[in-house]
């Protein structure tokens, strides 16, 4: 009897990737894309250019019909899934959040970077270690567990490990990346005022170039402050989706959102549900479950606003959003579309 497969596991501060012998996986059928119709084939043709639209992940089994051709595991969606969900009309950009729990090195970008065309962007999340002032009381942080995070706003951890193999393994498929702050203790942070000191000298002592984003998770961070940091060193603010998070219109206009090198939204829980309620809720993600239209109308604007402005904007999407990622950009594509043609026609009206 053979012995049973290790997981793969990595190491939470270096980043370090054991990875099961190849002859231990089993052979499956290859995962190909599902067969877009045709009203979904023309609404890619029709999404304007610059307007990037995606998930959070591509490894859920329950998009078989969605955007893979059969129903694969996690495990060889996460090796063969990426592929198949680039070829998907509408979705433009993915999001990376396993960098935000450890680091990644430039080779498995660059594999990612392969499996995608020239048009498609990836938005990355920056390794926490970057972001928390204290490492949580949780168990996954060992013997980090409640303590203060040396690493934190430290550019030369955030050069060498986040940025260098970003850039490298990416290269002109990168997108955002994105430097999420956890809800935390503003205390913790030094206070709002050295908060945004800090997060200034930062961005000023990383390298020019990349499409920096930061995304945080406390309101009384969204000052004047703040939004003139991030305009200063050309850092994108995210707009997010969130309960405890202000309105996405206010949020724009708190940050100057749109005067930013590109706008850039992630969507992630309805108002009134957490993230286990929701994914309880929603699993397996084939089926939208409670449509959010407003919110929907809102970011289509968002995208049009951008599109005005000459700007890129990426909108990532959780299944916890509305119940299943790829149906709510496709909803939201609809409705981009849908703003497009009616300035299209007022355009004609005035001229006329």
């Amino acid at each position: 009897m053979s012995a049973p497969r290790r997981p793969a596991q990595f190491d939470l501060f270096t980043g370090a990737v054991e990875e099961p012998p190849v002859s231990s996986r089993r052979r499956t059928q290859p995962v190909g894309p599902a067969e877009p119709s045709e009203s979904l084939r023309v609404l890619g043709e029709q999404l304007p250019r610059g307007v990037y639209l995606g998930t959070s992940s591509w490894t859920f089994p329950g998009w078989n019909g969605l955007v893979y051709d059969h129903e694969a595991s996690t495990t060889q969606l996460a090796r063969e899934g990426l592929a198949a969900y680039a070829h998907h009309p509408v979705l433009r950009t993915v999001g990376i959040d396993r960098t935000f729990y450890a680091p990644v090195p430039a080779t498995t970008f660059a594999e990612y970077a392969q499996q995608v065309p020239d048009g498609f962007r990836f938005l990355v999340k920056a390794h926490e270690a970057c972001t928390l002032a204290r490492f949580p009381v949780h168990e996954r942080y060992g013997a980090h567990r409640g303590q203060v995070n040396d690493r934190f706003l430290q550019a030369a951890y955030a050069v060498d490990h986040v940025v260098a193999p970003f850039l490298e393994g990416l290269g002109d498929k990168a997108g955002p990346l994105v430097f999420q702050f956890p809800p935390q203790d503003p205390a913790a942070l030094g206070g709002v005022g050295r908060f945004v000191e800090r997060l200034h000298a930062f961005f000023s002592a990383l390298p020019k170039g990349p499409l920096y984003a930061v995304e945080v998770r406390n309101e009384e961070l969204l000052t004047e402050g703040f939004a003139q940091a991030l305009a200063d060193t050309g850092v994108s603010p995210v707009l997010a989706v969130w309960a405890h998070m202000p309105p996405v219109a206010r949020q724009a206009k708190l940050t100057r959102a749109f005067e930013a090198r590109a706008v850039v939204v992630r969507w992630m829980l309805p108002p009134n549900l957490g993230y286990e309620e929701a994914y309880a809720r929603y699993a397996p993600f084939n089926r939208l479950v409670d449509e959010d239209v407003g919110t929907r109308d809102v970011l289509a604007r968002v995208c049009m606003a951008a599109v005005r402005r000459e700007r890129p904007v990426f909108v990532t999407i959780n299944n916890k959003a509305e119940g299943s990622a790829p149906l709510s950009a496709v909803r939201l594509a609809e409705r981009v579309v849908s703003h497009k043609e009616e300035g299209g026609q007022r355009s004609a009206a005035h001229a006329t």
